[in-house]
């Protein structure tokens, strides 16, 4: 029961937008949190803060970081790993040669 009365307590009919009352509306989204807005008894679209939109954006990034590190770590096989040595060595670089490069960003 409690579902259905959240369920109607955040929606919004999109004809009190033509009402003059979006402000309140907006107010009451950065308030209570997200609102579903109805149009012709459908859900048209779901209103939320930039706050909670950049905060749901990190977290699918992050889920989608992590759903690509563990599939790579699934097809992760040790003896294919190549060594800082190794590595120099194959493509004739001495350590010395990347001293001024600088920082490097890994994402």
């Amino acid at each position: 029961m409690r579902s259905v009365v959240s369920a109607i307590q955040n929606t919004v009919p999109i004809s009190s937008f033509n009402k003059g009352v979006a402000g309140k509306i907006f107010r009451e989204v950065r308030a209570t949190g997200a609102k579903v807005v109805i149009k012709n008894n459908v859900p048209e679209c779901v209103l939320i803060s930039p706050e909670e939109y950049v905060q749901l954006m990190d977290e699918l990034s992050d889920a989608r970081l992590l759903a690509l590190a563990q599939d790579r770590m699934s097809h992760y096989d040790p003896a294919e790993t190549v060594s800082e040595k190794e590595m120099e060595e194959m493509f004739a670089i001495r350590s010395e040669d990347l001293d001024d490069v600088g920082e490097v960003l890994f994402e």
